[in-house]
């Protein structure tokens, strides 16, 4: 799978979606990041490995903690995927609404020509 695959698929996930916003206001261990879920700690780690494989995490050891930090430049990827897809829709909208407009003339002229 491709970067970008891997990436959205990692954020597909709802728990791993939580755990990034967590992330996203500093870094936490991982007992830190199994607290607010009802998951087990196995199941929180699986989440965990797949952040890292997907590179959206870094996960260190300190002692006998492991730190997990968010790697902003893997969200930055999707943003600016996103973003380029949102500037061709924004065109393609503006193409049609100059469409839409240039009917709308046309058949204003056309009732007053048939007096409509």
């Amino acid at each position: 799978m491709d970067r970008l695959g891997t990436t959205f698929a990692a954020l597909s996930d709802p728990t791993r979606r939580a755990m990034i916003e967590r992330l996203s206001r500093g870094p936490a261990t991982v007992h830190g990041l199994t607290e607010p879920f009802a998951l087990s700690q196995q199941m929180i780690s699986k989440h965990i490995a797949y952040l890292v494989r997907a590179r959206i995490v870094i996960k260190t050891k300190r002692g006998r903690e492991s730190i997990c930090r968010l790697r902003p430049e893997a969200i930055k990827t999707v943003s600016d995927w996103a973003i380029s897809y949102r500037q061709f829709w924004e065109e393609s909208f503006d193409k049609l609404d100059a469409v839409v407009k240039q009917m709308k003339k046309e058949e204003v002229r056309d009732d007053k020509k048939h007096g409509e």
